[in-house]
């Protein structure tokens, strides 16, 4: 059939496998932690800790309270990635949340996040980091006025077939570039730092005095600061859906979740302090482009560097998102939820290729479409909602299977936190302001039992599709892969 679920073997970890006379093929293991550090630090530090500030404040009404809230989402994060470190060393497969609900809860919820994700999520969040990066890169060419919506969309467009290219040619390529635009956009992030404390060390504390003066305390107005901040500080579990391409996974998951959150968290912080110390409440509200005003008030006839370093930023984010989703699309394809055709690795370039293609189509028609932005909008709610599921994975096989072998466990208390925040953000805006595009969202989520039961369940495939995957196998030169098993 076009959709199975392929039995799992036992190999040792390397490419190939000429046992049985037969040559296996599988994703290379290329990520280590410097790689491993880079894809969550990467895709963390895009567009939103130079957009989002201005939204935080405006939300909480302080530069404290503000403060307060970068803090707690960076906390929120640093917990919810030590969960998924402990899921990362007893289901050491790749896919992410997808994995962990497939193996707890069964196929059905997990045939939901694939379709969810792998049809909407990740192509909606892909295209709307190209589009940043766009409107960042082709703004030096229209000075003084907004950038024609046509070229904006080509070179989003453009941005996605070159990662797609670039992904598609080799794992170790792709990694590298995220290693390099990694540590362009920490320089970048520290030249913010440092021109921020050379300001507070001249005195321009004023934004500081009275620091918690006009505070909001309502419960809706929090929820969508730390939406705005969390926004930012997505990425944390990227690193959960490339599980069996790491080296040594069971090391390597839990230290770079420890190096790279804090870092980021800490980068976030100073560099708010910075945008506060340059300019005053008030100013950060009316600013359009918090990071642009403060390389203009700060950096002078330098201040194009940080246009420069928000393009830059924003492709190595994307980078990260399409290196990760392309997984998702991949795994779920392997245990027989997607056509079995996006499961294969290309023959020589061992790399998931199908599904990264599948990836950028879906990228490159909601670019297109333009109709993405509401649903970009309830992101948030949506990946709230499968966090929640999987914390609460973690939580029954804690409680129910602890003899299961482990190399790294987390304090139960802290997937609780997680658990409860998750439920938090998922009710908060449908208690406070109900919208129907969370009706719409829940009503997509749903509409996959149209597809489970007869696809899935019962196996109905038409005979052409067999045609079709083996023509596509053919041309794309992919073949089906087999995993270590765990």
């Amino acid at each position: 059939s076009t959709m199975r679920k392929r039995e799992t073997t036992d190999s040792p970890r390397s490419s190939t496998d000429l046992s049985e006379g037969k040559e296996k093929l599988r994703l290379k293991q290329e990520v280590g932690l410097i790689s491993g550090v880079s894809l969550i630090a990467g895709t963390m530090i895009g567009s939103g800790i130079f957009m989002s500030p201005e939204w935080v404040l405006h939300h909480m009404g302080s530069p404290a309270s503000s403060l307060l809230i970068w803090a707690a989402c960076g906390l929120l994060a640093m917990f919810g990635a030590l969960s998924y470190a402990e899921l990362g060393t007893i289901i050491k497969e790749s896919g992410g949340e997808y994995i962990y609900i497939l193996r707890t809860f069964g196929s059905f919820p997990a045939f939901l996040f694939a379709y969810t994700s792998v049809i909407l999520v990740r192509p909606a969040g892909l295209a709307a980091v190209c589009l940043s990066f766009a409107e960042y890169a082709v703004a030096p060419f229209y000075p003084g006025c907004s950038s024609p919506q046509v070229v904006v969309k080509c070179t989003a467009a453009a941005c996605i077939l070159l990662l797609t290219i670039i992904n598609c040619l080799n794992v170790r390529l792709a990694t590298s570039i995220m290693n390099i635009f990694t540590a362009a956009k920490l320089l970048a992030l520290l030249v913010i730092v440092v021109g921020g404390l050379v300001l507070l060390a001249k005195g321009q504390t004023q934004s500081f005095q009275n620091a918690f003066q006009n505070t909001t305390a309502g419960i809706g107005a929090v929820g969508v600061a730390f939406y705005q901040g969390l926004w930012s500080y997505d990425g944390w579990n990227n690193l959960n859906y490339v599980t069996e391409e790491l080296k040594k996974p069971e090391v390597t998951l839990p230290r770079a979740v420890m190096i790279a959150i804090p870092l980021v968290t800490c980068l976030y912080l100073l560099v708010n302090v910075s945008y506060l110390a340059a300019m005053t409440p008030s100013e950060v509200l009316s600013s359009g482009a918090v990071a642009v005003t403060w390389g203009d008030k700060v950096l002078g006839s330098w201040a194009w560097l940080i246009s420069l370093s928000v393009a830059l930023s924003t492709f190595g984010s994307s980078n990260g998102t399409f290196f990760s989703g392309g997984r998702v699309c991949y795994i779920a394809a392997r245990e027989g939820h997607m056509p079995d055709i996006l499961s294969m690795a290309h023959v020589r370039c061992l790399t998931p290729s199908p599904a990264l293609l599948f990836t950028s189509a879906m990228s490159l028609i909601m670019i297109i479409s333009g109709s993405f932005t509401s649903i970009v909008n309830f992101f948030s709610f949506i990946a709230w909602l499968f966090y929640g599921m999987t914390i609460s994975g973690l939580l029954y096989l804690k409680i129910k299977k602890p003899e299961l072998p482990r190399s790294y466990k987390v304090p139960i208390i802290i997937p609780i936190i997680v658990l409860m925040a998750s439920v938090y953000l998922v009710l908060a805006p449908i208690i406070d302001q109900p919208q129907i595009e969370i009706f719409y969202i829940v009503l997509f989520i749903f509409s996959g039992i149209i597809l489970y039961f007869p696809l899935v369940r019962f196996k109905c495939h038409p005979r052409f599709l067999q045609r079709v995957t083996l023509h596509l196998q053919l041309f794309l030169e992919v073949a089906p892969t087999t995993r270590d098993a765990n």
